[in-house]
């Protein structure tokens, strides 16, 4: 019976409530005992599992950020044959590029930090209200609409800075590099969580959402590789050309012009492909970020005047034209002579 009592005194939960109520069987003294210690108490047990939690959280996300400061790719290419300035030119660019991404990281990590911190202090602040008796069946309402309209309204722009978030954690790419993201290629000019701007080579500015980027192709990250194919006739000696093209590729690599660029010694794979009027051989280079281009026109200038040299044939397009005489009545002439035109 004296349970029962005291149970439909003092509500479920308010333990010291029903403490006080048992140890002195007065009611005036166990609600006061309620308000003066029970519900500080609640507050303060509450306000201790905001911080604690927010510092798990905190931890967390230091974590992360470390891992995106070491970069999910190898953070120093090949430079063994860099000596002076083309050192110190390599080891600026990755001090540049490595500072770079601390900084994303650092500013992502903040942001993670706010956003963490904001949404303890929205739950355990509704909570504290509802210990001090605020009817909190409106806020909860009003922000299961909020969170319903957004989920609605906002989707593409969640989806872009959640993308946006994991792309700039990942160390994708940067201000600066040459990537291609499916419909639109070129130069970064700037990142942000939202949206990506390139500028590709006609001077074109594209703005890409975060959240429509399928795929991301960096030609820039670390080291590059230029594929130079080069096509002869079916009348040459496959063994001779690739002789000559090693050799012109050693010469390039042994080029003071190219030391700090050319970071391993080119590889001429061979034959690649049997084209109806030339065959393809190909030649591979492993370059600096962002020199492969410059470098493939390099060596294709060079192999056009050493092939010009030893007499060896690019061979051009192909066709048979007829030539068809007629006579002065008009009907066509029973010889015709083929004509090769190249």
């Amino acid at each position: 019976m004296f349970g029962l009592e005291t149970q439909g005194t003092c509500d479920d939960g308010h333990e010291v409530c029903n403490l006080t109520f048992k140890a002195t069987n007065n009611q005036t003294a166990a609600d006061a005992a309620d308000i003066l210690i029970g519900k500080p108490l609640a507050v303060l047990g509450l306000v201790l599992l905001l911080f604690v939690t927010r510092w798990l959280l905190h931890r967390l996300v230091d974590r992360l950020v470390a891992r995106a400061e070491d970069g999910v790719l190898p953070d120093r290419m090949t430079r063994f044959r860099m000596r002076g300035k083309a050192a110190q030119k390599a080891t600026a660019r990755d001090l540049a590029i490595s500072t770079r991404r601390v900084q994303r990281a650092k500013t992502m990590g903040d942001l993670l930090k706010s956003v963490v911190t904001g949404i303890l202090v929205a739950i355990i602040g509704t909570m504290i209200l509802s210990e001090v008796g605020v009817n909190i069946a409106p806020i909860i309402a009003s922000a299961g609409i909020l969170g319903l309209a957004l989920g609605f309204g906002a989707q593409s722009l969640v989806k872009d800075f959640l993308s946006g978030i994991f792309m700039i954690f990942e160390d994708q790419y940067g201000v600066g590099d040459v990537v291609d993201v499916g419909e639109a290629s070129g130069t970064v000019e700037a990142v942000s969580l939202r949206v990506t701007r390139l500028r590709d080579l006609n001077g074109t500015v594209w703005y890409v959402p975060n959240g429509a980027i399928p795929r991301v192709g960096n030609m820039s990250q670390n080291w590059s590789r230029a594929v130079v194919d080069v096509n002869v006739s079916y009348r040459e000696d496959l063994v001779r050309v690739q002789r000559v093209l090693r050799e012109v590729a050693h010469d390039l690599w042994e080029d003071e012009d190219f030391k700090d660029i050319v970071i391993e010694e080119p590889e001429v794979t061979g034959v690649e492909v049997f084209a109806p009027e030339a065959v393809t051989l190909r030649v591979l280079i492993k370059t600096a970020p962002m020199e492969q281009w410059g470098i493939a026109r390099a060596l294709r200038q060079r192999i056009k005047t050493r092939f010009d040299h030893e007499g060896i044939e690019i061979p051009l397009p192909q066709r048979v034209v007829w030539n068809r005489e007629e006579k002065t009545t008009g009907s066509p002439s029973a010889e015709e002579e083929p004509v090769t035109e190249r």
